[in-house]
């Protein structure tokens, strides 16, 4: 059994985190049979210590193990570590590996592969910072004992240590002596320990993940293979669902969500996403003409008619955001400054800010990009937005993205005024809230801080709330959080998606946590077979 101190459980209380969970308990579970599932956003590989991004985590999550996972009950359970201790003061976490596990050259995991995946991905992931900050050292005093030593409490440590946002890494497959991490040629050809290991990789149309014989849960994993496939839309992807071509699919456009709970050969659940803390927003770039300006940033904020997007466009499925924690978060507040729509106060402002139109009504031209996922948050809001906002007279360039790699590489080197994007909290603000706000994550990376926002008070406020303990006080530098940043409004949070998951309903014991892309070992056909 593995131990939790005092401390520990006071560490997770009132987090939301990671779910896992299975659907059907086990009675006779078989072998055999694929699993399809759509890809929309191909990932560019399967290693998920230096990118983020929900196509890579489902992918990685069956290439690669994590020390725990987090069970429906918002505890740690074991995984790659069958047992842990914390020390009274919270400084100190002992894991005891799974002697025998072996990676999928054959190589055995140790200790120190532990230790090089979280340098690795402190120093490399878009959230490596936040949620590794504090962390000193990881001690390994045998191979099969991994020792992490902290400079502060870390409240969301456990969160950041399990499936998938820490993978465990061979550091002789990953490390230095291999040449620079971002050129590896094994973030495609990937050797993890999970239960599924690299088969076959199509770039931006497929590939395929095979049983890993030697996965250290015995008999484990039961599907023969996990394969994803390129769709190009969701539309593409209820009509492989509808003819049994792929047997899982999550989604939040409205129109397909209701089309999948009509399909009696589907099981469709919101009841796992719950976690996952989907906000989208705009970003300004800060660096900008005109979208440097503050009263800019207030002015498209009175334009945008956040209640039409969600009850109108949206048909309800998605909820009007207010900030940067989503609605029912234990730290969320709604005591901010909301910037309900308002043309005529909208129009005042860039009035008395001395952009005065022209002889067309226009008072200057911004570029506008968005990413090409979740359509309905991202490219039906920007298109919404350019008539919108030339209702205040600025006039949107709207830039349709070629591709996922398109918006990346426009993002990510800040050629753009504004652009419409999302980001998942991952259960604690520390893991996917702070890399939009902390100056010290500005890069060239997209889900990084790339608005260029500085601001030392929100940056004191979040350090301080990522080693604070006491949940009251924890609660109350996150409300301060949310207050600065929407009377600022670097970023302005319009709604927050509710996903659903749709499977086969002949699927059994398939993974369900917050952000759908668990480990597939547990999961099985009914009759040892797909359809």
């Amino acid at each position: 059994m593995f131990i939790i101190s005092r401390i520990s459980r006071h560490l997770f209380l009132g987090l939301s985190v990671l779910i896992f969970s299975a659907s059907i308990s086990f009675a006779n579970p078989k072998h055999g049979g694929d699993l399809v599932v759509p890809v929309t956003g191909f990932p560019p590989h399967f290693n998920s210590a230096i990118k983020t991004g929900f196509s890579i985590y489902t992918a990685a999550s069956q290439i690669f193990v994590s020390l725990v996972q987090i069970n429906m009950d918002y505890k740690p359970v074991p995984y790659l570590a069958k047992s842990w201790e914390i020390s009274p003061d919270g400084l100190t976490y002992t894991f005891h590996l799974h002697e025998g596990t072996e990676f999928h050259d054959g190589k055995p995991v140790t200790s120190k592969d532990v230790a090089f995946s979280l340098g690795l991905s402190k120093e490399n992931h878009p959230m490596g910072k936040s949620m590794f900050a504090l962390v000193d050292r990881v001690e390994t005093p045998d191979k099969y004992t991994a020792v992490i030593k902290l400079k502060k409490s870390h409240p969301a440590l456990m969160t950041a240590l399990a499936a998938p946002l820490l993978p465990i890494l061979p550091e002789h497959v990953y490390g230095e002596a291999n040449g620079p991490i971002r050129k590896n040629p094994a973030n495609i050809k990937a050797i993890g320990s999970g239960p599924f290991k690299v088969k076959e990789f199509t770039a931006g149309k497929s590939y395929i993940l095979e049983r890993n014989e030697n996965f250290f849960r015995q008999g484990r994993p039961y599907l023969d293979r996990y394969i994803a496939r390129k769709v190009s839309s969701p539309s593409s992807a209820l009509i492989a669902l509808n003819n049994q071509e792929i047997h899982s699919h999550m989604e939040g456009d409205p129109q397909f969500v209701a089309k999948m709970k009509e399909n009696k050969l589907l099981r469709v659940s919101s009841e796992g996403m719950r976690g996952i803390g989907s906000t989208n927003f705009i970003e300004f770039n800060l660096r900008k003409k005109y979208v440097k300006d503050k009263r800019v940033w207030h002015a498209i904020a009175y334009a945008i008619d956040r209640e039409f997007i969600t009850k109108t466009l949206h048909r309800g499925n998605t909820r009007t955001s207010t900030g940067p924690i989503p609605y029912g978060h234990p730290f969320y507040t709604d005591d901010v400054s909301h910037f309900r729509v308002n043309l005529e106060k909208a129009n005042q402002i860039l009035d008395d800010a001395g952009y005065k139109r022209g002889s067309d009504g226009t008072r200057f031209e911004l570029k506008l990009i968005y990413p090409p996922f979740t359509g309905y948050s991202q490219k039906m809001v920007a298109e919404y937005m350019k008539p919108q906002l030339k209702k205040i007279g600025i006039k949107i360039n709207l830039k349709p993205p070629a591709d996922f790699q398109d918006w990346y590489t426009t993002l990510s080197a800040w050629d753009h005024d504004m652009s419409t994007s999302n980001v998942f909290m991952w259960g604690d603000p520390v893991i996917g809230t702070y890399r939009l706000f902390m100056s010290d994550n500005i890069k060239h990376r997209v889900w990084t801080n790339t608005a260029g926002y500085i601001n030392k008070e929100v940056d004191a406020i979040l350090i301080e709330a990522s080693s604070e303990t006491d949940q009251a006080k924890r609660r109350a530098l996150y409300v301060k959080f949310q207050q600065i940043i929407s009377d600022e409004l670097p970023y302005y949070f319009i709604v927050e998606d509710v996903f659903y998951e749709a499977y086969h309903k002949d699927l059994v014991n398939t993974p369900s946590d917050s952000f759908s892309g668990g480990p597939w070992d547990a999961a099985y056909w009914k009759d040892g077979k797909a359809p």
